[in-house]
C-alpha cells in the first residue's frame, strides 16, 4: 500500500493498492490513522466499496483509495479501478442471503452515493456526514 498525502487529518489521503482481503485491514487502519480519529462510517464506506471490486473484479485488482474533506463538513471517499463496465447494482437481499448487502450498507451510512465512469476506469465515490462519522 502506498500512501502520498500530509501529516494524519491533514489534506487529503490517496492510497494506491492492490484489492486482495488480506489489505483490508491496513486500508482500515491506514483512514483511521489519517483522519485521527473515530471515523466508522468512512472505513465500512472503504471496505464495502474495495470488496465489491475483489468479489466482482478479481483479487488484484489494482485500485486507488483517495479520501478528502467535502462540502458541508462531509468526508469524500473514492475508489477506482481499471473497469468502466463492472458497474455497482444493488440488490435486495433475503434475510438469509450471505452476501448482497454492501451497497445497501453504504446507501445507509452514506449521505449520497455514485459512480463515475470514464474510458477506462470508474470511481466508486461516497460522502458521509464528516470526519468525526
Amino acid at each position: 500500500m502506498r500512501a502520498p498525502g500530509g501529516p494524519p487529518g491533514g489534506g487529503p489521503l490517496t492510497l494506491a493498492l492492490l484489492a486482495v482481503p488480506k489489505e483490508v485491514p491496513g486500508l482500515r487502519r491506514a483512514v483511521r490513522a489519517h483522519l485521527g480519529g473515530p471515523c466508522a462510517d468512512v472505513q465500512l464506506c472503504v471496505s464495502e466499496i474495495v470488496g465489491n471490486v475483489i468479489r466482482h473484479l478479481g483479487e488484484g485488482t489494482p485500485v486507488t483509495v483517495h479520501i478528502r474533506g467535502a462540502a458541508g463538513g462531509r468526508t469524500r471517499v473514492e475508489v477506482t479501478d481499471p473497469d468502466p463496465r463492472a458497474l455497482p447494482v444493488p440488490v435486495r437481499a433475503a434475510e438469509d442471503d450471505e452476501a448482497g448487502r454492501g451497497l445497501a450498507l453504504l446507501a445507509a451510512v452514506a449521505v449520497r452515493w455514485g459512480v463515475r465512469q470514464g474510458a477506462d476506469r470508474k470511481t466508486v465515490w461516497c460522502e458521509v456526514g464528516g470526519f468525526g462519522a
